[in-house]
């Protein structure tokens, strides 16, 4: 199967994704510092599902012959850098990934360092939107530094970084939803038609 070791899996595993990933995957590369192209694709699709097309170009065109090589390859490049912003560096230079999507590979692996660059999430802290936008390196990764330490100190106390980064992206949904319910959806209204 393209180089991807055969697996006996358990598919309702898949049904919730997130926890899949920060369960399975997450657990897999700290023991054995492997990536399969499955579980890098489950973590891309749980980022952005319409953008797994885009980051598999972004691979291939890096002169692989396959998504498996590609992904065995950025795991090892990642792996070999102990620092944090050398693992960071080397998923926005070398890969090409752009910051929603490196910093959500990078907190599955590596859950307690890094938090995922999401729109909720910057809407609540009220600020860090536009730092993607950033083409300097070191001006990405001090904003980057800035938004986990924002992150860090609006979460909750007592919480995990990534249990602060859920909630608040819950309060985000939770803030959308009864902004919603106040006006019928009238901003949203027609967007869902077609599935009611």
């Amino acid at each position: 199967m393209n180089g991807e070791p055969t697996v006996d899996r358990d598919y309702s595993d898949l049904y919730g994704l997130e926890n899949y990933l920060f369960s399975k995957v997450s657990a897999r590369f700290t023991k054995t510092k492997t990536l399969s192209a499955f579980d890098f694709f489950c973590i891309v699709i749980w980022k952005a599902n319409r953008a797994k097309s885009k980051v598999a170009r972004r691979l291939l065109d890096a002169g692989f012959v396959d998504l498996p090589s590609a992904v065995a390859e950025l795991a090892h490049d990642i792996d070999k850098f102990p620092e944090p912003k050398e693992r960071f560096r080397v998923l926005i230079q070398k890969w090409r990934l752009r910051l929603p999507m490196a910093s959500a590979i990078l907190t599955v692996l590596y859950p307690e360092e890094f938090s995922v660059h999401d729109t909720r999430v910057c809407e609540i802290l009220g600020d860090f939107a536009s730092l993607s936008d950033r083409v300097n390196f070191e001006s990405l990764w001090d904003g980057y530094v800035t938004f986990v330490d924002r992150v860090h100190k609006v979460g909750p106390a007592g919480l995990s970084l990534r249990d602060k980064d859920r909630w608040l992206w819950g309060k985000s949904v939770a803030e959308q939803l009864t902004r919603d319910i106040a006006t019928g959806f009238a901003k949203t209204r027609g967007d869902d038609e077609e599935d009611a």
